[in-house]
């Protein structure tokens, strides 16, 4: 199988370390860990060498998800090339991607939420500026779409 999967959002600090740790738990979950590689990384350097935001953290920690070995960096060249998918959170970062993209290489770039089968949205929400319930949303979303993902990477084998 070895498939390489990294997870966007702007700042490497809620939604994709968030993705990263959720879909880590199912490929352990169901014995892939040896086969599957997974990565998060930002579009923007604002926070790289941090943790995931303690929100992010402990809304995860709830659901039995541990985000704090996660440190924060931002997506380089190389991921395209390196990784099979290339994971944006929602739109706008979709596009920064795609314009950093090698043109070989953009058929990797996808919305991660072409997984999820019960989410009526396309992007994850940015829950940085909001409450709680922004937090607990985003895992609901990723929860779906990490399972979706899990079940496209098996059936494409």
């Amino acid at each position: 199988m070895n498939k390489k999967i990294l997870f966007v959002c702007m700042g490497n600090i809620c939604r994709s370390p968030t993705a990263e740790g959720v879909f880590r738990h199912v490929v352990e979950r169901d014995g892939l860990s040896g086969a599957i590689h997974i990565d998060s990384a930002g579009t923007h350097a604002y926070h790289i060498g941090e943790p995931p935001d303690a929100r992010s953290q402990a809304a995860a920690a709830k659901r039995g998800y541990d985000l704090s070995a996660q440190r924060a960096r931002q997506v380089s060249v190389e991921d395209f090339a390196e990784f099979d998918y290339v994971l944006a959170m929602d739109l706008h970062n979709r596009e920064l991607l795609l314009q950093r993209c090698p043109a070989e290489h953009r058929g990797k770039v996808r919305l991660f939420l072409e997984f999820a089968e019960g989410a009526a949205v396309r992007e994850v929400p940015d829950p940085y500026y909001g409450g709680a319930q922004g937090f607990e949303a985003v895992l609901d979303l990723v929860e779906d779409a990490a399972e979706g993902l899990l079940r496209h990477i098996k059936n494409s084998q």
